[in-house]
């Protein structure tokens, strides 16, 4: 599954996930068979050679329609800030649906 991130780098270690309205860079990252396969960075959103299934975002009160509108799956990871986090709490269903 190809999941986008919003970040505040594109320095893998030091990046954190950020509000959409901050973002710096976006991460699309591929999970497969519990592994982080790949991890690719881009300015933009929409300019990734695969198209992204689900966006992760840093709380519910995120403006989340453009992904919607894509029929994307929309995230929210609470605590978790770090790629690495990010992709335990994915793996281990940890991450939360949106709430209304």
């Amino acid at each position: 599954m190809y999941i986008l991130l919003p970040m505040d780098s594109d320095e893998v270690q030091e990046a954190s996930l950020t509000k959409l309205e901050d973002v710096k860079i976006w991460a699309q990252m591929l999970v497969e068979e519990g592994q982080l396969v790949e991890i690719t960075h881009s300015s933009d959103k929409d300019s990734f050679e695969k198209l992204s299934e689900c966006v992760v975002v840093a709380n519910d009160n995120e403006y989340i329609w453009p992904f919607m509108e894509k029929n994307m799956m929309v995230l929210v990871a609470h605590t978790q800030r770090s790629i690495d986090d990010i992709v335990e709490a994915y793996l281990f269903k940890e991450l939360h649906d949106l709430a209304y």
